[in-house]
C-alpha cells in the first residue's frame, strides 16, 4: 500500500513574521544596553579625570602657598588677594611670589617665582587659571588653563581671629596667619565645594 503523500513542513508567514518581530525587539534592547554601559563608562572616566585635576590643583595650590616668601623690605614680594565674583559666583584671584620647587634649569639663585591665580570666563564656562614666571626674568607669562569646568574658585585669608576675603601686603606689612582655598565643581546634578587649608611658611 502506497502511502499518502504530504506536504513539505515548514514555517507560515505569520511564524516569520513573530521571529523576526521577537529578534528586533532582542535586538533594540541589547543595542540600547550596550550604549547605557558606554556612556556610564564614558561619565566614570570623566568624573576620574576630574578628581585627578581637583586633587592635582589643591595640591599645587597647598605647595605653593606654604612656600609663599615675603619681605617688607622688597616691593617685589606680594601676597594679593582679591574678593571678586562671576555670574554671582565666587571668582577669587590670588597673586604671591613662592619658592620655586627643584628643577635641572637654570634659575636665579633666589628660585622665586611670581604665580597668578585666577577665572576665565568663555562661553558662560568659567575654568582656573593659572600663570607663572621668574621673578627676576623679563619674559611674559602665559596664562593656561589649571583647570576646567569650574564652578567657584574662593580665597580667604585668617588673621586675628577671622576670615577675610581680601589681602593686600602693601597695606598688611605681612602674610595672612592661614590660607583656606575652595573649589567648587559640579558633582553630577548639583556643585560640590573641595577645599584645603593651609600656612605660609616662610616668614
Amino acid at each position: 500500500m502506497i502511502p499518502p503523500v504530504r506536504g513539505n513542513s515548514g514555517f507560515t508567514l505569520l511564524e516569520v513574521l513573530v521571529a523576526m518581530l521577537l529578534l528586533v525587539i532582542v535586538a533594540g534592547a541589547l543595542y540600547s544596553s550596550y550604549f547605557t554601559v558606554l556612556r556610564a563608562r564614558e561619565r566614570s572616566a570623566e568624573g576620574s579625570e576630574q578628581r585627578r585635576e581637583l586633587r592635582g590643583t589643591l595640591d599645587l595650590l597647598r605647595r605653593e602657598i606654604d612656600g609663599a616668601f615675603y619681605r617688607t623690605d622688597d616691593k617685589r614680594l606680594r601676597f594679593v588677594v582679591e574678593d571678586r565674583d562671576v555670574f554671582g559666583k565666587p571668582a577669587s584671584t590670588l597673586e604671591l611670589v613662592t619658592v620655586a620647587p627643584p628643577s635641572t634649569e637654570e634659575r636665579p639663585t633666589s628660585d622665586l617665582v611670581l604665580v597668578k591665580y585666577g577665572l576665565k570666563e568663555k562661553e558662560r564656562r568659567l575654568s582656573l587659571s593659572r600663570e607663572a614666571t621668574d621673578l627676576f626674568g623679563n619674559m611674559k607669562p602665559i596664562p593656561y588653563p589649571q583647570m576646567e569646568e569650574i564652578e567657584g574658585f574662593l580665597v580667604e585669608c585668617y588673621d586675628s581671629g577671622k576670615w577675610v576675603r581680601s589681602w593686600n601686603t602693601e597695606l598688611a606689612p605681612k602674610l595672612p596667619e592661614r590660607v583656606r582655598i575652595t573649589l567648587t565643581v559640579r558633582d553630577g546634578e548639583e556643585s560640590a565645594d573641595f577645599s584645603v587649608t593651609t600656612r605660609p611658611r616662610l616668614r
